[in-house]
């Protein structure tokens, strides 16, 4: 099975629940930021509750060249990771989700990142 990394800035959000999501499903994923905070945001860890998934004690995680070769696929978020934040991301296949940013979001949007989220780690896991 691929080795996923999802990394966003701050490794507190969108990273974290794509994360969560792929490891429930059975996959081998980490997630991290250029900018680590040292837990997820509030509104993340509330929105993932009210789907049976607990990320409240996950701790930010720097970005690192080792943890961009450990992985298959590199997914960003959405959050213009360049070559000054990390520049061997440049050598991995890297995509994009251009997801929003649910820090500071009512629950109704973060709910509705989050529904995306799981859509999309579905269709990487499924092969869409």
């Amino acid at each position: 099975m691929a080795r996923f990394l999802f990394v966003c800035v701050h490794n507190a959000g969108r990273s974290v629940m794509a994360e969560a999501f792929a490891n429930a499903a059975g996959a081998e994923a980490v997630s991290a930021g250029t900018i680590p905070q040292e837990r997820p945001h509030p509104e993340v860890t509330e929105a993932m509750r009210e789907v049976g998934l607990d990320v409240s004690s996950h701790e930010g995680r720097l970005l690192t060249d080792d943890l961009v070769s450990w992985a298959d696929r590199v997914i960003t978020m959405g959050c213009a990771v360049d070559d000054q934040a990390c520049p061997s991301i440049r050598y991995s296949e890297l995509e994009d989700w251009g997801l929003e940013d649910p820090k500071g979001k009512p629950p109704e949007r973060v709910r509705a990142i989050r529904d995306e989220i799981r859509d999309r780690v579905g269709s990487l896991l499924t092969g869409g």
